[in-house]
């Protein structure tokens, strides 16, 4: 019996690690790489580079995988999935049940919590005061961040734009009062505007992030093992201290 059951284990590990061997598949990945620290083009190379970058790496080193992210607008971006455009989405995608309808998620890698930046002249401002001044909040059309925008202080006060950073440049030109984004990205560019700009609300709705599918799409499971892996071997930890270790 004990012959059997390790006949049979080794028959499951094997079967499991055939599961996640890709076989050196090359996968087009679809991202707006505006979206600093998660996706971003290096302005002295013109890499895309970034927190979700480096993790679909580190996957793919052991599935057996070779991604090759291709920088697309937000708007359209799950359209384009849908149509073979791309393999799959990474950037920095919210898991919704409106969305898990439409397309199949990875397990969660990341679980972010939203936030408001203000000018620095701003910062003392409070949820409430935001809410109750009729203040204007951007964000980035189609996110869930946009959603939060509109329920704080109604769809006629939120400007949206297709990007996050025209978004942030609308705070900067004060065309806005507040904008509306995940924790992780604020926290980007307070620093890359600080002086100017400061994560002034903090700790609103959390959202965990998932790698994207096209439904039914067999990679799911090995992409599943391979986050798996790098969560339980520290990888994820490493990287999350590499881009958010202040």
């Amino acid at each position: 019996m004990k012959r059997f059951i390790i006949a049979a284990t080794l028959m499951l590990f094997a079967g499991w690690v055939h599961a996640a061997d890709l076989g050196g598949k090359v996968l087009r990945i679809g991202s707006d790489t505006t979206y600093p620290p998660m996706e971003m083009v290096d302005e002295k190379t013109g890499e895309i580079i970034g927190f979700d970058v480096d993790l679909v790496d580190a996957i793919c080193e052991r599935i057996n995988c070779v991604p090759q992210f291709v920088t697309t607008a937000w708007d359209g971006i799950f359209a384009a999935l849908q149509q073979s455009e791309f393999d799959m989405v990474v950037s920095g995608v919210s898991i919704t049940p409106e969305r898990d309808k439409q397309m199949d998620f990875s397990d969660p890698y990341l679980v972010v919590s939203q936030a408001i930046m203000v000018r620095v002249d701003d910062e003392g401002m409070t949820l409430d005061g935001m809410k109750g001044a009729g203040r204007k909040l951007a964000s980035q059309t189609g996110t869930t961040n946009a959603q939060l925008a509109e329920e704080l202080v109604g769809r006629n006060n939120v400007a949206l734009f297709d990007t996050f950073a025209a978004a942030v440049q609308a705070l900067r030109n004060g065309d806005v009062d507040g904008l509306v984004i995940d924790g992780t990205s604020a926290a980007a560019y307070e620093q890359q505007f600080a002086g100017e700009l400061v994560v002034g609300i903090r700790g609103l709705n959390s959202d965990p992030l998932g790698l994207v599918f096209r439904e039914g799409d067999g990679m799911v499971d090995a992409f599943n093992t391979g986050l798996a892996q790098v969560k339980a071997d520290g990888t994820l930890d490493k990287l999350v201290l590499k881009y958010w270790s202040e």
